[in-house]
């Protein structure tokens, strides 16, 4: 099985367990592997055969505007539900980074692989 692959995808949403923190957009930064078939799209040069990135990005955008979380661990959970609903997406890992979290820590985050194994 192949890969597309979205890297260092920056969204801003309200996430957070502190009171100060629900009333402020914070930065996640979010990294991609999802499990598809390229050779149909590859063989015919369409994109219709094949995950469409930038559709996928536009739809994690919409979704951390439309959400407010306490954890990073369900800001990831429920996005990978969505993404593999809205896409049909069988398997996807997704590494998701809260930026400055910690003060000796570049980030803090959680990653996820759900789906069936190809």
């Amino acid at each position: 099985m192949d890969c597309v692959l979205i890297e260092a995808l920056e969204v801003d949403t309200v996430i957070g367990v502190y009171d100060w923190e629900r009333d402020i957009l914070q930065r996640l930064v979010l990294d991609l592997e999802l499990a598809t078939d390229i050779r149909p799209a590859a063989a015919d040069d369409d994109i219709a055969k094949t995950l469409d990135y930038a559709a996928i990005s536009e739809r994690i955008a919409a979704f951390a505007g439309e959400h407010a979380f306490a954890l990073v661990e369900t800001f990831a959970e429920r996005l990978a539900e969505t993404l593999r609903a809205d896409f049909g997406i069988a398997r996807l890992s997704l590494t998701v980074r809260k930026p400055g979290a910690v003060g000796n820590a570049r980030a803090v985050g959680v990653r996820i692989t759900r789906g069936e194994q190809p």
